[in-house]
C-alpha cells in the first residue's frame, strides 16, 4: 500500500472531551492511519488546555496562519495528496490556496453539518416562525453550497441533509457522501459494567455551551420544563454538565429547585452513566448529536424532540422518547424515570441502533473504495462537476482577494 499525505486543515484543535466534532474528526484521523497515510493536522486557531494531543498518534502537527503566504511555502513544502477541510469556512480561507499550489490533490469537505440548516432553524425558533425549506435560501447557503461545489467530495453526516443537498440545491449526488459517526458495537462486557436502573439517579443534560442550540437547550429545561417536572418527582434532581460552562451557565445553579449544575465533566460518558434519563428539549440544530450517542454507549434513555432526533434512528424504534409537546415531554419524562420496563426497553433500543446504524465495519471499507476510485478518476469526476469549474475559475474572487489584500496589509505594517 503506497502511503499517502493527508493535510487535514481545522478550524479548532479536536476537543473530543468536550464536542461531538472533535470526537469526528479523531475518527476521520484514526481511519487515515489504519490506511497507512500520512497525517498532518494543520490550524490557525490557539490550542487550549483540552486539545487532544494528535502527536500521540503519530499525526505531525503545524500551526499556520491566516491571510498568510507562507501557508503556500507550507503545501509546496508537503505537497500533500488529500486536503480535508474541517467545515465549509476553512475551504473558504484555504480552498484557493491548495487549488493553486496543489491542482492534483484530493479535496474534501467534512461538513460536520449543514451551517445553513442549523442557522435557518435558528432563525426560525428566535422569530417565532414555522421553519420552512423557503429559509434555506441565504447567504450562508450560497457559502457553503459554493464550498461543496470547489470540492471534490462532501462528507455528510446526515441522511436529511443529504435528501436537502439533493432535492432542496439539487446537487449531483456524486459530490456529497454519507458518513455517520464511526462507532464500534458494544461487546457484552461492556453491557455488563452498565449501571443498573437502580443505582441510578437524577435526570441529566450535557453539551458544549459555545455550541448555541446547546445553550437554549438549557435554558428550555431552566424555564419550561425543570419548573414542572420537579414538581412531579419530589427529590429528584437535573444534573448540568458541560464544556464552555461560562457564568451564565454556572448562575443557573440553584440547590433549592435541585437544578445543579457542575460544569465540565472530566469523562462524559462516566457523567452520563450515573444518571437515569438524559433530557434534551433540543428546538434547532442540524446534523447528528453526539450526546445521544454517548448515551446508547452507556445504556442511557433519553427524552428529546424531532429536532433533536433527527435523522438518528432511522426509523427504529428510538432508545427513549420523541416528544416536541412540552406537556407531553414531561409527562414521556416522568413515564421512563419511573417504570423500569420501558427503562430497560429504551436501553435495548439503543443498542439496536448503534450496531445497526453507525457500526464503522459497515462503512470505512466502502468509503476507502470510494476515495481510492475518486483518485483514479479525478479529471473525469471535475469534468462532470463543471459548476465547481466554473467557482474555481473565478477563484471565490470575494475571499481570495480580501485574504490578498489583508495579506498585503501585514507585509507593509510598521
Amino acid at each position: 500500500m503506497t502511503e499517502k499525505k493527508i493535510l487535514i486543515i481545522g478550524l479548532v484543535w479536536p476537543e473530543p472531551c468536550s464536542s461531538a466534532a472533535g470526537t469526528r474528526m479523531l475518527q476521520l484521523i484514526d481511519f487515515f492511519i489504519a490506511e497507512g497515510d500520512q497525517v498532518i493536522f494543520a490550524c490557525a486557531a490557539s490550542k487550549t488546555e483540552y486539545s487532544f494531543d494528535l502527536r500521540q498518534k503519530g499525526v505531525t502537527e503545524r500551526e499556520i496562519e491566516l491571510n498568510d503566504d507562507g501557508f503556500n511555502i507550507f503545501l509546496q513544502e508537503i505537497a500533500p495528496d488529500m486536503v480535508l477541510f474541517d467545515r465549509f469556512v476553512m475551504e473558504e480561507q484555504y480552498g484557493w490556496r491548495v487549488q493553486q499550489e496543489c491542482p492534483d490533490a484530493l479535496r474534501i469537505l467534512d461538513t460536520e453539518d449543514l451551517h445553513c440548516l442549523r442557522h435557518a432553524r435558528q432563525m426560525a425558533v428566535k422569530t417565532g416562525q414555522a421553519f420552512q425549506t423557503s429559509d434555506l435560501f441565504t447567504d450562508m447557503a450560497k457559502r457553503e453550497i459554493a464550498a461543496i461545489l470547489r470540492c471534490d467530495l462532501s462528507l455528510i453526516i446526515s441522511e436529511v441533509e443529504m435528501k436537502i443537498l439533493t432535492e432542496t440545491f439539487h446537487l449531483d449526488p456524486s459530490l456529497i457522501y454519507y458518513l455517520p459517526f464511526l462507532e464500534e458495537n458494544l461487546e457484552e462486557t461492556d453491557l455488563q459494567n452498565w449501571k443498573s436502573y437502580e443505582e441510578r439517579a437524577g435526570f441529566m443534560f450535557i453539551g458544549n455551551y459555545l455550541h448555541e442550540p446547546n445553550w437554549h437547550t438549557l435554558q428550555t429545561l431552566k424555564t419550561k420544563i425543570w419548573p414542572v417536572l420537579r414538581k412531579k418527582l419530589p427529590g429528584v434532581q437535573l444534573h448540568i454538565y458541560g464544556a464552555y460552562s461560562n457564568q451564565k451557565v454556572m448562575q443557573l445553579h440553584n440547590e433549592k429547585e435541585r437544578f445543579l449544575v457542575h460544569g465540565r465533566a472530566a469523562d462524559a460518558k462516566a457523567a452520563i452513566s450515573q444518571h437515569r434519563v438524559l433530557l434534551a428539549p433540543i428546538q434547532f440544530g442540524a446534523g447528528l448529536k453526539g450526546k445521544f450517542i454517548d448515551t446508547m454507549l452507556t445504556g442511557t434513555p433519553n427524552v428529546t424532540t424531532t429536532i433533536g432526533a433527527e435523522a438518528m434512528s432511522g426509523g427504529l424504534d428510538w432508545n427513549g422518547a420523541i416528544v416536541d409537546d412540552p406537556e407531553l415531554f414531561i409527562a414521556a419524562a416522568v413515564t421512563l424515570y419511573q417504570m423500569k420496563d420501558k427503562w430497560l426497553q429504551a436501553q435495548q433500543n439503543g443498542i439496536r441502533i448503534l450496531h445497526t446504524r453507525y457500526n464503522s465495519a459497515s462503512f470505512l471499507t466502502t468509503f476507502e473504495e470510494t476515495l481510492k476510485n475518486l483518485s483514479q478518476n479525478l479529471k473525469t469526476h471535475r469534468q462532470r462537476n463543471f459548476f465547481g469549474q466554473i467557482l474555481q475559475y473565478h477563484n471565490a474572487n470575494s475571499t481570495k482577494y480580501m485574504s490578498l489584500w489583508i495579506t498585503e496589509k501585514k507585509r507593509h505594517r510598521p
